[in-house]
């Protein structure tokens, strides 16, 4: 009887463990069939180098504030259970547009900064911060017992000489948000920057057979693999989650 009830708890824990997931928010840079044509989001590479299931909620032509504005966030806050893992990284479709898109976000990090945006009908829109709609993200995350991973955007195919040019402003941004809500920050436009950089761009320039922006297959897994890079060079628990393939991934920290 006793040995039946201990299979029984043994059995809870080990399911428990098992449902352990880790989820991803983004843009097409990260999400499946990444901005078409041959090309793929580096999300669909993750899962190979972790030993717990990702589920890849990645949405091309998002940014902050169309996701969030979709409701996309409120599902996956409504989907979570404590102790999952949500990945967060937007900026590609945040910069500012004339008319409103639906996609731009009021320029600057201040959380209570707002912008007035003029839609193509007419219509004035009051849009918020690329960190506004990041940080109610985590703080309801958080609020939910998930754990969330800040991320910077990907880098673009753009050299400034011999290297991979410096990001734009969503990158310290990012890096705001992780530091204001208290969640690890996971620098991955300069891990992908590194990892671009020993290519070189010849072989960089492969990686992009439709634009500057989206990567080939091949591309989307140096891109993961430096994503995992910078998990093992930073403080989440997710580091723990790494396989021995992940292990293995290129480069070093930064």
């Amino acid at each position: 009887m006793f040995a039946n009830y201990s299979l029984a708890i043994l059995s809870i824990v080990a399911l428990g463990s098992y449902a352990q997931t880790v989820y991803l928010a983004g843009d097409s840079t990260m999400a499946k069939g990444g901005g078409g044509s041959g090309s793929d989001g580096w999300g669909q590479f993750l899962a190979q180098y972790l030993t717990i299931p990702v589920v890849n909620s990645a949405i091309a032509g998002r940014s902050a504030r169309s996701y969030t504005d979709e409701g996309r966030f409120n599902t996956l806050i409504n989907t979570v259970k404590s102790g999952d893992f949500v990945i967060i990284e937007f900026g590609h479709n945040d910069g500012t547009a004339n008319p409103d898109n639906g996609r731009q976000d009021a320029v600057g990090d201040g959380y209570d900064t707002t912008a007035v945006v003029t839609a193509a009908d007419g219509t004035k829109i009051t849009v918020h911060t690329f960190t506004y709609y990041l940080q109610n993200a985590v703080n309801s995350l958080k609020a939910k017992g998930a754990i969330p991973i800040v991320s910077s955007q990907t880098p673009s195919n753009v050299w400034s000489g011999s290297a991979i040019a410096a990001g734009p402003r969503f990158v310290p941004y990012a890096q705001t948000v992780a530091s204001r809500t208290g969640v690890v920050y996971v620098d991955h436009y300069n891990y992908v920057a590194q990892a671009f950089n020993r290519l070189g761009q010849t072989a960089t320039t492969a990686f992009f057979p439709v634009d500057h922006t989206h990567t080939s297959p091949a591309g989307a897994n140096v891109v993961a693999q430096a994503f995992v890079r910078g998990l093992l060079c930073g403080s989440s628990a997710l580091k723990s989650k790494v396989n021995s393939a992940g292990q293995s991934v290129p480069n070093g920290c930064l």
